[in-house]
């Protein structure tokens, strides 16, 4: 079989390992969807002139903060913690005993995520729709952007989280992970608007890659209005897309050169 076949079949397999393991499924799959809802619900009664005057509603003002941590949850944290895990338990050491090329190991990882990130932004997307009334982009050059930041975004944050798994053993993955993508999602404008944090602090945020994910996403589905609430000013698209462009490239040769099949001390 060719490497790209074997790296369908490995697809597969990864996506039927992942729809058992029903923690994570929850966690980086239908947290964002959950939040989303809480959100929506609770703070509607602070919208309604907001909503009454430029169509700005809950679920439509916390819709991008949340497709930007669906990103980061589906690719970095899953890829982070999974692959630490397989490399403790072994499975990486048996697996590059086989006549798998490595390669399709890492296809298969990208395939797990791929799929699973389109679906969650689908299931995002209709329940925002549907349950909260969010209005979808009505141009193909919003619809573009949205392509191409939740591309590099998925790209990027997949091949970090190989290549951060290297940091930790599974017992410890955890904390490592979660810890800082969870105050990341603080400070880039995923909770709390990102014009109300510090400067300090929303400098630090544009070192990586989610508060241009979220700044991508808010150019999405924001009226042009609140462009006049980011850094510059504007929505600054380009750069955006160039940041996370560096952040997929930095992130590939990263991963190449952490990566390891064994756990530390054996071979």
């Amino acid at each position: 079989m060719s490497t790209v076949a074997l790296g369908l079949d490995r697809t597969l397999l990864e996506l039927k390992m992942y729809s058992r393991e029903k923690e994570a499924v929850f966690f980086s799959f239908l947290f964002p969807i959950l939040l989303l809802t809480l959100f929506s619900v609770i703070f509607s009664g602070q919208f309604e002139d907001a909503a009454a005057a430029t169509g700005m509603t809950a679920g439509g003002y916390f819709l991008p903060g949340m497709l930007s941590a669906g990103v980061l949850l589906t690719s970095f944290q899953t890829m982070s913690m999974s692959v630490a895990t397989e490399r403790d338990d072994g499975t990486l050491k048996r697996l590059r005993a086989t006549p798998m090329p490595p390669v399709a190991y890492f296809l298969g990882k990208v395939g797990l995520v791929a799929v699973s990130s389109v679906l969650q932004v689908a299931l995002l997307l209709l329940v925002a729709r549907l349950a909260f009334g969010v209005a979808m982009p009505t141009t193909a050059q919003r619809w573009t952007v949205f392509a191409v930041v939740f591309a590099l975004g998925v790209f990027g944050g997949t091949v970090l989280g190989i290549g951060y798994s290297s940091m930790a053993s599974s017992r410890s993955i955890g904390p490592v992970v979660i810890g800082p993508l969870l105050l990341l999602q603080f400070i880039s404008g995923v909770y709390i608007a990102f014009d109300d944090v510090p400067q300090w602090l929303q400098q630090f945020a544009a070192l990586f890659p989610l508060k241009w994910i979220a700044q991508g996403m808010r150019s999405v589905f924001y009226p042009d209005s609140l462009a006049a609430a980011e850094m510059a000013g504007t929505w600054e698209t380009g750069r955006t897309i160039l940041v996370l462009g560096a952040w997929a490239v930095g992130g590939l040769v990263l991963c190449v050169l952490t990566f390891r099949w064994f756990k530390r001390g054996t071979t």
